[in-house]
């Protein structure tokens, strides 16, 4: 058996935009039965949320389109990330330059912008919603949702 894709979303404090793209991803793989062929986690370059659940604001939009981001917990990157994962997709410009001084550093996977996957949002960053309203959430989610099928049609060679 082939080993599984490994996919890593990051963001800047792992409570908002990249549990949401990790539990959207989720989603939509295990909904195309290949759940065996990813593993997929999420993490911030920030360390102020380590160990805290995400966002009650980015848990409630999630679960209004039946995407459970509870048992998520944030994390900060580490080094051994880009050494460990096939794609590392990056919500942001900011997240990109600090995820890529890290990668000038230690090498391995070269991150990326996810909204590259979602060419037709007209968009290249996820915003960040934590000091917005609700409708923010909602945003992020359309925009991740859009992306994760481009990734995963990217990832599989094939539509979603």
């Amino acid at each position: 058996m082939d080993k599984p894709t490994r996919v890593l979303f990051v963001c800047l404090g792992n409570i908002c935009r990249s549990p949401t793209a990790e539990g959207i991803f989720r989603a939509l793989v295990s909904r195309r039965g290949l759940k065996h062929q990813f593993e997929i986690d999420s993490c911030g370059v920030g360390d102020w949320h380590i160990g805290r659940a995400p966002d009650n604001r980015a848990i409630m939009a999630a679960r209004r389109h039946d995407i459970d981001l509870s048992g998520l917990r944030a994390r900060q990157i580490v080094p051994e990330d880009l050494q460990n994962f096939d794609r590392v997709l990056v919500m942001d410009s900011q997240n990109l330059s600090d995820v890529m001084d890290l990668w000038r550093v230690h090498g391995g996977t070269r991150p990326e912008l996810f909204l590259d996957y979602a060419p037709s949002a007209g968009v290249r960053e996820v915003p960040d919603p934590y000091y917005g309203g609700d409708d923010g959430f909602e945003r992020v989610i359309e925009l991740i949702y859009e992306a994760s099928q481009g990734l995963l049609a990217d990832l599989t060679g094939t539509k979603v």
